[in-house]
């Protein structure tokens, strides 16, 4: 099958990547007739950029000119093949792009189903900085991917996914591909939690969705055989810098070299210091933010932050680079950056119980679960706290 997107590269000197050429051909594929103006501020290019790229693609038979601009024969059978957007529920995909609330009624079986999975998930580990988003925060992100155009045909990494993004996502494609032989999305999971691998990985075959599962400690490099293969990525990293820049750079260590791709960062609302501390963690690695979407995730219980955060859209550029490429040995999560030692007494027997990374037990959490250790009593009042 002709290349397209490369050839039309070649020729046209975009500073944005190729990546805007494909965007350029799925709406002409999507919008038959579009002008030549709606082209140029639907992929944000000047209207000469836009002609030009217009003009190399009709030269290579992807597109035609008649009242406005659509594919050809050939351009369709690439966007459906190549692209993978064969099979495609159109109706219901252009509802979910085109109006916001459209999903809560058209994805209402697809909610429920995920509030059932959501309820019998592991238990959090807040060691690792882990929290439970809801179910509608997943499928959010879900859907900016699917909006972003960085789904339908892509191969998709979750760096982390506590979060079960991987099953929303996984979900949202059967629900757009009645016939599931048709999808060509790939979605892959790296985490070091076994028991939410697992329980991914039981989800996606009793469900039949494209999710293949990687352990991996974030603190070493990823596995060569991940490396240079997906067009996104999306993370929700211990709210440390450390562990956002950690993330970031095993996230980038996947992305295929290409400038435009879209990296989807989940991450704590923070003081105006560490957000230009962020900021410059961004501009080390080589990303640009495109977009910051405040309150756009919900976690339950985790009053430590509002129980909101925002998402942080980034893109990749030329000089995109992993800022921690080799192990990391330093402090990563939450607990071990600020760490302190509690005491809490037993509301039974007043048995003192010491709380923390050099304590008897690690979290309150882990205390309450295994009872006191002299009368096994489960609730406990805090006496004292100092940092280590």
């Amino acid at each position: 099958m002709k290349k397209y997107i490369e050839e039309t590269y070649k020729r046209v000197e975009l500073q944005e990547g190729q990546r805007v050429i494909e965007q350029f051909l799925i709406h002409c594929y999507l919008n038959p007739d579009i002008s030549t103006k709606e082209l140029a501020r639907k992929v944000l290019l000047p209207l000469p950029v836009a002609t030009a790229i217009k003009k190399e693609l009709i030269k290579a038979g992807a597109l035609e000119q008649g009242s406005g601009v659509r594919c050809s024969a050939n351009g369709r059978e690439y966007v459906e093949q190549a692209l993978g957007y064969g099979g495609l529920d159109h109706v219901l995909f252009q509802k979910l792009i085109s109006e916001d609330d459209a999903w809560r009624t058209e994805l209402a079986d697809v909610h429920t189903s995920m509030e059932e999975i959501f309820s019998l998930r592991p238990q959090v580990d807040v060691l690792l900085d882990q929290s439970k988003s809801t179910v509608e925060t997943s499928l959010r992100r879900a859907l900016l991917c699917l909006r972003d155009q960085a789904l339908l045909g892509k191969r998709i990494l979750c760096v982390g996914d506590d979060d079960l993004v991987s099953v929303a996502l996984g979900l949202l494609l059967k629900r757009l591909y009645p016939a599931a032989e048709k999808q060509a999305a790939i979605i892959d999971v790296v985490d070091i939690d076994q028991r939410f691998l697992g329980y991914i990985e039981s989800l996606a075959a009793e469900q039949k969705l494209p999710i293949t599962c990687h352990q991996a400690d974030l603190r070493q490099p990823l596995p060569k055989r991940l490396h240079g293969k997906y067009d996104c990525f999306f993370t929700d990293p211990p709210y440390t810098l450390s562990g956002m820049s950690l993330f970031l750079s095993r996230g980038i260590s996947a992305l295929q070299k290409q400038k435009g791709l879209s990296i989807y960062l989940s991450f704590a609302h923070k003081s105006p210091d560490f957000t230009l501390a962020m900021q410059r963690e961004f501009v080390r690695a080589g990303l640009t933010v495109r977009e910051v979407i405040s309150h756009f995730n919900e976690y339950e219980g985790a009053q430590m932050i509002g129980n909101r955060g925002q998402m942080i859209v980034l893109t990749t550029t030329e000089l995109t680079t992993p800022s921690i490429p080799q192990a990391f040995h330093d402090a990563l999560y939450t607990g071990e950056e600020k760490q302190t030692l509690r005491t809490y007494r037993c509301k039974r027997c007043e048995e003192a119980i010491r709380v923390g990374m050099k304590g008897a037990f690690k979290t309150i959490e882990e205390l309450k679960k295994r009872g006191c250790p002299r009368c096994k009593n489960g609730t406990f009042r805090l006496i004292s706290r100092k940092r280590v």
